[in-house]
């Protein structure tokens, strides 16, 4: 028993002589800066949601008949039915089957990747000569945005640097090391998800004109990355 005390009592003192001999960074002189940094990108990832439903075109063509029309039509744009094309969800009236004479009807969910608005325009227009007119777009992206997200939080950073070296500057001390960096928001990133294709920062025009040689016009607004990074600098 006297061991385990004695031990306590070690471990006590070393403790109370490390909080002596170092400084919390809140005892230290320091100066707390928030750097931002912005960046536009545009989106070359366009998803596309397409609904077929065979109850809409019952007596005139099968659900295999458009869906074979759609691939050709699609891979004719130049989309590529194996990486560009999937199908996201399929269903059925199948539980409403035990009333007579009932049919049962499939719906198919697909979804299109597209690398451009003008190609997205395409599919608009190509697939409503099918009929098939039930599309929407799901989200935007971009297939390097992690880099540009890392991008945009370091120069975020170094804008706090600047401006801290020149506040410190202005009273006669300069800057040390960063000893605290926080990220403000983690919720920069704006894709459109899950935002249908009639919200106001997508615009179709020419879409459903009577001037068929005319392909829908598609425009996006741009991917903003904006981030905030606050740091303290030990003041010297």
């Amino acid at each position: 028993m006297k061991n385990i005390l004695t031990i306590i009592l070690i471990l006590n003192s070393l403790s109370a002589f490390a909080q002596i001999g170092t400084k919390n960074f809140i005892d230290q002189n320091y100066i707390e800066i928030t750097g931002t940094a912005e960046m536009e990108v545009t989106p070359n990832q366009i998803f596309l949601k397409i609904v077929i439903n065979e109850k809409d075109y019952k007596g005139r063509s099968s659900l295999e008949e458009l869906e074979k029309g759609m691939i050709q039509e699609l891979s004719s744009i130049g989309l590529d039915p194996n990486k560009d094309i999937a199908i996201k969800d399929m269903a059925s009236n199948f539980k409403n089957y035990w009333i007579k004479d009932a049919k049962i009807y499939t719906l198919k969910e697909y979804q299109v990747l597209c690398k451009d608005a003008n190609t997205a325009g395409r599919v608009f227009r190509e697939l409503e000569k099918l009929g098939i007119s039930n599309i929407t777009i799901d989200r935007i992206d971009h297939s390097e945005i992690q880099d540009f997200r890392k991008e945009v939080k370091v120069e975020a950073i170094k804008a706090a640097k600047e401006k801290a070296a020149s506040l410190a500057q202005a009273v006669d001390q300069e800057i040390g090391k960063a000893i605290f960096i926080q990220e403000l928001n983690h919720n920069a990133y704006r894709s459109l998800e899950g935002q249908a294709a009639s919200i106001s920062n997508i615009v179709i025009r020419g879409y459903g004109d009577t001037d068929v040689q005319e392909l829908p016009e598609i425009e996006f607004e741009k991917i903003l990355l904006d981030y905030s990074i606050l740091v303290r600098f030990e003041l010297r």
